[in-house]
């Protein structure tokens, strides 16, 4: 049994909180928020405590890993307390919205020896590690082409745009990770072309809501990924990859599998509302996995370099969609 502790008990903290308290390998101790009642409340509906301090989170006495699920600016903070205090953590990402930073982050947990992973839950989704494991076994022969699609149903509030550090950054960053996973190499450029076509106030505080970005790796393969914060048919992700031998595809997922006939025409089921409905069983799949390589003293699913690489990705994403040029990706190491 892993002793947890979870920072944040915000939406996400509280996704959270459910699956470290149903996992049968975590003993989920401690809830801590910077807002006490907010801590309190999610800690008693999973029979936790709320922690009083960060003191209390990180001792390793007490406590085997914790679930870094609070504000973006704290992560690299509590990152490098966890690496201090020998325990392991599970991080959400970025590990800091400052790429520099980020690195001197990881640098210094590792050579802590302590494990720690960023929650790419994208990379546990059934559909796309299966179509991942067609890749590696050479079902496809080598990849000549990867799409992948994601889609969201309702732009965010301004105010959260403002402070997500941009569509690169905030949403396409988890297909960036889906592209260099699926493919087992980094891109070494990428191009981005992007608008503001949903609400003309996300250019003025210069974002877009519409993009596609085209990755070129060192064979010549490509990715393309198309990015939309708003759409008028639900929450749309998918993946098709494309090789020598033949083509796979990972499909939208609908909320449900009926279909009626009537007369000369037919209804299906649509997609999910949200995001979240989609990618929920990710989460829980994601710590599962996290867990088990704690339990046999493996290395984690996803390491802090998988996350530094993706952000450095986003970061160049970023400056293409600015300068309308091709940009050369910067891994740092």
């Amino acid at each position: 049994m892993q002793r947890f502790a979870l920072i944040g008990a915000g939406f996400i903290g509280s996704v959270h909180a459910r699956n470290l308290a149903e996992n049968p390998d975590v003993d989920f101790a401690l809830v801590y928020d910077v807002d006490q009642e907010r801590a309190q409340t999610l800690a008693q509906t999973h029979g936790a405590r709320a922690a009083q301090d960060l003191d209390e989170v990180f001792n390793p006495e007490h406590i085997d890993a914790v679930f870094i699920a609070s504000s973006t600016n704290t992560h690299a903070e509590n990152l490098r307390r966890a690496a201090d205090a020998g325990i392991a953590a599970l991080v959400e990402k970025p590990i800091d919205m400052d790429l520099a930073q980020a690195r001197e982050t990881v640098d210094y947990v590792e050579r802590s020896g302590i494990r720690a992973m960023v929650n790419f839950n994208r990379r546990f989704d059934r559909d796309h590690a299966q179509l991942k494991h067609l890749v590696d076994a050479g079902e496809l022969g080598p990849l000549s082409l990867l799409q992948l699609t994601s889609r969201g149903p309702a732009l965010p509030p301004l105010e959260y745009l403002k402070v997500s550090g941009g569509q690169m950054r905030d949403q396409t960053v988890h297909f960036f990770d889906l592209a260099r996973w699926i493919f087992g190499a980094d891109p070494e450029e990428v191009f981005v072309a992007g608008s503001a076509l949903t609400d003309p106030r996300v250019a003025e505080i210069g974002d877009v809501d519409t993009s596609a970005a085209t990755l070129v790796f060192g064979t010549g393969a490509l990715a393309q990924i198309d990015s939309v914060r708003h759409t008028g048919y639900g929450y749309d992700e998918r993946i098709e990859a494309l090789g020598a031998d033949g083509m796979a595809e990972s499909g939208r997922m609908r909320s449900g599998n009926v279909t009626l006939f009537h007369g000369a025409q037919s209804r299906t089921d649509g997609l999910h509302a949200n995001w979240f409905e989609r990618v929920q069983p990710t989460y829980a799949a994601s710590l599962g996995g996290f867990v088990d390589a704690l339990e046999r003293g493996v290395d984690v699913p996803v390491s802090l370099r998988d996350g530094l690489k993706a952000q450095a990705i986003a970061e160049a994403a970023t400056t293409s969609l600015s300068s309308g040029r091709s940009e050369r990706i910067n891994y740092g190491f």
